[in-house]
């Protein structure tokens, strides 16, 4: 992955994705002690900077996806997002979800006329699952993060920040299966090397965390972390080696940092985040990536969040 890759996607999908704002509040600037900008993925078509990658990856491989439809497993986001794009380019659509998932989320995917099923709780269980969908009835698998032209997709996030803000300096992004933070660091270690790039898990879903550490990738147990889109097990076979080499760490945050985060952009910015989402803002407001001074860009990946869920968050934190 190169940054070359990410500029040819931008080209590709610029004319239907959003390109999101970013926003700013002096509060969040003097808990983070520097400049804080939210880069406001959570604006982004489906509600999460998945619908770069999705619909990038489907226009790149557009002839076979329409012999016999897609397949994913999903927690939500990328399933919303591959629905979205499918309902687009005239594409059927199938979308593996874990058993707990969130209603909102399941909702969108069938509005956008998606056919889902549930299947186990971890991201191996529904990848599992669709891989077995795309075998035996011949659906293509566009998975979440470990795909070349998903990773190019993702990085335009990191293209648009440098472009809305110049002068940035510490870019954060949350941690899932990669495809986010390593397509956007790959593009930053090329085309602004200066700026440091940190990764942002939930404490019990320190997967990326761990495999630095061990320089190898190293599985955990299914984490039980709020924050859904990181509940992955093992980081991505392709986005692990870009993180390694582009990044400049993986901090970790509690669920109760994420739940005061997502709380403090509601009341002080005036936005909704999905946990996930927050855990970026979290690491800057709580210090595990210490701004000095200095203006920082953190990805706000989505905001997805059921209205019951946001209404026990924001009471929980509060």
């Amino acid at each position: 992955m190169d940054a070359a890759a990410v500029e040819q996607a931008y080209g590709r999908i610029s004319g239907i994705i959003h390109k999101t704002p970013v926003i700013h509040s002096r509060t969040l600037d003097d808990m983070a002690g520097g400049t804080l900008y939210l880069k406001m993925e959570s604006f982004q078509r489906t509600g999460a900077f998945k619908f770069r990658g999705a619909f990038h990856a489907l226009a790149c491989n557009l002839e076979k996806a329409r012999e016999h439809g897609v397949v994913t497993g999903s927690s939500g986001n990328h399933g919303g997002a591959l629905a979205l794009a499918s309902k687009i380019l005239g594409v059927p659509c199938t979308v593996v979800m874990p058993e707990d998932a969130a209603e909102v989320k399941v909702a969108a995917i069938k509005a956008f006329g998606a056919e889902t099923m549930r299947c186990g709780r971890s991201s191996a269980e529904r990848l599992a699952r669709a891989a077995e969908l795309s075998e035996d009835d011949g659906m293509m698998m566009i998975p979440p993060y470990d795909h070349p032209d998903i990773i190019a997709g993702q990085g335009t996030v990191a293209l648009e920040t440098i472009e809305q803000v110049p002068d940035v300096e510490v870019f954060i992004s949350p941690c899932g299966g990669g495809g986010l933070l390593s397509g956007c660091a790959a593009f930053l270690s090329r085309r602004a090397p200066s700026v440091e790039v940190w990764g942002v898990e939930a404490e019990d879903a320190d997967d990326t965390a761990r495999s630095l550490a061990a320089g190898e990738r190293v599985e955990i147990d299914l984490p039980t972390t709020i924050a859904d889109g990181m509940r992955n097990v093992v980081p991505g076979e392709l986005t692990f080696p870009i993180v390694q080499q582009t990044v400049r760490g993986v901090v970790l945050v509690s669920d109760d940092e994420i739940l005061q985060a997502l709380r403090l952009m509601l009341l002080r910015a005036k936005v909704v985040a999905e946990p996930t989402g927050a855990a970026s803002v979290a690491a800057a407001l709580f210090g595990k990536v210490r701004l000095d001074g200095r203006t920082a860009v953190a990805v706000v990946s989505g905001g997805n969040i059921d209205p019951s869920a946001l209404s026990h968050a924001l009471e929980a934190s509060a």
